[in-house]
């Protein structure tokens, strides 16, 4: 824990080694120009509201006060069933600007996603905090130096930040101990919990040592973590709207594609419409555009293998890609020849994920269990197989169930929660979870939960032919006896694979895609072509 002094003066001298490093550049005309995450200064930034353009979704940030209300209302009904007597302060500590290691270089700042969630700060280096009995929000920013203005323009001021993101009060960071010291006997509730997909703990805010403070961290990270697995109307309509940008983005990606396309050039064209058409300067994640064999590389296209592959006639390509826009992620998958045209086993193989993938979509509803869904998914995949003799027709279903054959084929899970982060939170370690299953394709499911209303998630069957599963020297006798090698060697190596992905939210009777790209064979091959205009 900092001592108190730190939690201002860090902020300033941030601030100020900016301006320093401005001054050494003083002789370059762009070294007022590069991308900061400071203060936003054009005057359009303080209505309460984000939106990039015209043509993109506006969204009150009421959507956040909504959230904090959320909280406060949760974290009461936590105080009363423990019959606490101290009053409540939440307290988050938002991202901090980074620099690329020893240079200047700044990336484009991207918020914490909690402190997103609750405040919709596009600012670095602030606290929130949220009494949660009065039900109000105090932001702190950095103070800034008066040099800052020259390189950076004028930044907005506390009333208009407290106004443009709908909190009672904006104060300074160097403030929060007065804030604190103001609140008298309170208990001060912190993040402390740990990230289930990544295996890494959320930031903890830096509270001040301060003896009428009782800091407790047993209770905040359930309780918001809880609440982000439920979107509320205003939170899918910005996830809607990142889906419906890059479903359009797959699409010109798709109708770009020809013998000859590299495959960074289908992920220049899906970044290029998501940010010229949807206002989106981020993507969810690192593209994947995976042609021929790269397609059994579940996560290509990381900066060592850089989507750099000659797309070739006769290949499938799969394009794993999504679009954020206010923090807020599309995941689609969307799988294409080459060639314009599928071959006769393509079409089987793809029609097997299509079929799996329509499958659960259809048994998609509150109650519904996730690990369930996938093992549905994996019926309909193991029954392709069998059609194309990769798996002998004498294996039964429930045997190559039992003994985990489908996990050589789709080792990942069905699919994930999607939100503020693309394998959004919540997936385990919740009173409403379900354990983990420990069983191979089973225990990289991201959650094993029961589905319940208003969850958004995503649906992604897929099959491959990896090497290193098909060719496993520790492979079961039991998993062995059920696959035809020879077929896999005369007519699947360097195939690839096939992953299809939806992103929807479970209604009260079922669910609601709002993934829109063509899926049947034929759909595919027509667009391609430009015999179909898809809308």
């Amino acid at each position: 824990m900092v001592a108190s002094s730190a939690v201002g003066s860090s902020k300033v001298f941030v601030a100020t080694s900016l301006v320093a490093r401005r001054r050494r550049r003083a002789d370059s005309k762009s070294a007022g120009s590069k991308n900061r995450s400071r203060m936003t200064t054009n005057a359009s930034s303080a209505s309460s509201s984000f939106q990039m353009g015209n043509d993109t979704l506006r969204i009150d940030f009421e959507l956040h006060r909504e959230n904090r209300l959320r909280l406060a209302q949760a974290m009461e009904e936590k105080k009363k069933k423990s019959n606490a007597m101290k009053r409540n302060v939440v307290l988050l500590e938002s991202g901090k600007q980074t620099q690329r290691y020893g240079t200047d270089n700044e990336p484009l700042f991207r918020q914490e996603s909690y402190f997103h969630w609750l405040f919709g700060c596009r600012e670095s280096d602030c606290f929130g905090a949220l009494d949660v009995e009065q039900k109000k929000a105090v932001l702190f920013v950095p103070r800034l130096p008066d040099e800052y203005i020259v390189w950076m323009g004028k930044p907005l001021s506390k009333e208009e930040l407290a106004k443009k993101y709908k909190v009672e009060e904006v104060r300074y960071t160097d403030e929060l101990e007065a804030y604190l010291q103001e609140e008298g006997d309170i208990a001060v509730h912190v993040l402390s919990g740990t990230n289930t997909d990544s295996g890494l703990p959320t930031l903890k805010a830096n509270v001040p040592s301060l003896s009428k403070i009782e800091v407790d961290e047993s209770i905040l990270f359930e309780e918001i973590t809880l609440l982000r697995t439920f979107k509320t109307k205003r939170e899918q309509e910005v996830l809607e709207y990142a889906s419906k940008i890059s479903s359009q983005a797959h699409i010109a990606a798709m109708k770009s594609l020809k013998p000859g396309t590299m495959e960074y050039q289908l992920e220049a064209a899906f970044l290029h419409h998501i940010y010229n058409q949807g206002g989106m300067r981020f993507s969810s994640y690192p593209s994947i555009c995976a042609s021929g064999n790269n397609a059994a590389i579940l996560h290509y296209g990381h900066s060592g293998a850089p989507n750099d592959k000659e797309c070739k006639a006769g290949e499938l390509v799969l394009m794993d890609m999504g679009g954020e826009y206010h923090c807020m992620c599309a995941d689609i998958t969307t799988t294409v020849p080459v060639s314009g045209k599928f071959t006769p086993d393509q079409k089987i193989f793809y029609d097997g994920v299509l079929q799996a993938h329509k499958d659960v979509l259809a048994n998609i509803k509150p109650g519904a269990i996730w690990t369930d869904l996938h093992l549905l998914a994996e019926r309909r995949i193991l029954e392709m197989l069998q059609k194309l003799n990769v798996i002998n027709e004498s294996s039964s279903m429930e045997e190559m169930l039992e003994n985990r054959v489908c996990a050589v084929f789709m080792p990942h899970g069905l699919g994930h929660l999607l939100g503020i982060d693309t394998h959004d939170v919540g997936g385990y370690g919740l009173r409403n979870s379900r354990d983990r299953i420990l069983k191979p394709g089973l225990k990289s499911c991201r959650t094993a939960k029961a589905l319940e209303e208003h969850n958004v998630m995503t649906v992604e069957p897929g099959c491959y032919f990896v090497d290193a599963l098909i060719d496993d020297v520790d492979m079961s006798e039991n998993v062995k006896k059920c696959i035809n090698f020879d077929t896999i060697d005369e007519k699947f190596r360097g195939f690839g694979g096939v992953r299809i992905e939806d992103n929807l939210v479970v209604t009260k009777d079922g669910c609601t895609s709002w993934t829109n790209v063509p899926r049947e064979t034929d759909e595919i091959e027509k667009v391609m072509s430009g015999e179909l205009i898809w809308s």
